[in-house]
């Protein structure tokens, strides 16, 4: 089993001051932990390139890609929510991000990884196809879908998203597109508060009542997703990675263990391997304990790893 580990030093050149929760801290304690495991020297390391203007343009509106770059402080930071600011670097670091995604396709459609793990930051399923929020700037693996779709004429592709929050952004951008297929799990009547009411036919939406813990959590996951998924036959299977729903996560109150994040990753890469040829990519999400989210992490790229989880 070939594992890519794709991030990039820049990453953590994104920084939306003190006390944010979406820090650059995030990505070091990550590689430290996966260091410390030695899973990290099982993979396939490499850097990530920046995503092209046409790349971010097949999901973005040219009048958003604009309209941030134009905002783009020299120094500083822009707010542009509540949750969200810009400051000199966070474009560059959002195209790696993005960027790294396309590269995980492109690995696994070229047969030179089995799957990819994307340790990327700012996160991306709440960037819609003309708006920045929760943390999100370009939606990463929504690019990484239509990079797919347009250079490597895949025409059945799977989301799944398991987060504390729903993936409005990816939504946003991809409902009543019957080729691609959106799962998404999360915390019920909790942010964005977006796309919750309605009925689009390639949308499962998985809304868990808080305190949901593991039991409760994977017989949604079978019940909702599987038959969907089944029916859909995915050519490739695309993670939106959210670890912000272990139980110790500051920004929500799901009450998912490190096991659960090994337990969807194994059922995504089953159905990858009996629809898409193993052909999986994962773009790291949500996920803010120092703690919770590197063993997270590290349970999701063991299973990556196809190794038993020790727990």
């Amino acid at each position: 089993m070939i594992t890519s580990y794709l991030t990039h030093p820049d990453l953590v050149r994104h920084d939306m001051g003190d006390s944010h929760p979406e820090a650059p801290v995030r990505l070091e304690a990550i590689r430290k932990r996966l260091m410390l495991s030695g899973l990290l020297q099982q993979t396939m390391q490499s850097e990530a390139p920046p995503a092209s203007q046409l790349a971010l343009a097949r999901v973005h509106t040219p009048d958003y890609l604009e309209t941030l770059a134009r905002q783009r402080p020299q120094n500083g930071l822009q707010t542009l929510d509540n949750d969200t600011r810009m400051g000199p670097w966070t474009l560059e670091a959002a195209a790696l991000a993005a960027g790294a995604a396309i590269k995980g396709v492109d690995l696994v459609c070229g047969n030179r990884a089995d799957n990819v793990f994307c340790a990327v930051r700012p996160p991306g399923h709440h960037a819609e196809r003309a708006l920045a929020m929760g943390f999100c700037f370009y939606n990463n693996v929504a690019v990484a879908a239509a990079h797919a779709r347009a250079v490597h004429g895949l025409e059945r592709i799977a989301i799944l998203d398991f987060d504390v929050h729903q993936g409005n952004g990816t939504l946003d951008i991809f409902h009543d597109d019957p080729s691609v297929l959106v799962c998404s799990s999360y915390q019920e009547a909790f942010y964005p508060w977006r796309y919750l009411e309605g009925d689009w036919p390639n949308v499962v939406n998985t809304p868990l009542p808080a305190g949901t813990a593991s039991r409760d959590f994977r017989l949604a996951i079978e019940r909702d997703w599987l038959p969907a998924l089944e029916h859909h036959h995915p050519q490739l299977v695309l993670l939106s990675s959210g670890f912000d729903a272990h139980r110790d996560d500051p920004l929500g109150e799901l009450a998912l263990e490190h096991g659960d994040f090994y337990w969807i990753t194994h059922l995504a890469m089953d159905v990858a391997r009996r629809h898409a040829g193993g052909r999986l990519v994962s773009v790291l999400e949500g996920g803010y304990h120092p703690k919770a989210l590197p063993l997270s992490v590290e349970a999701h790229l063991t299973a990556l790893l196809g190794q038993p989880y020790p727990g």
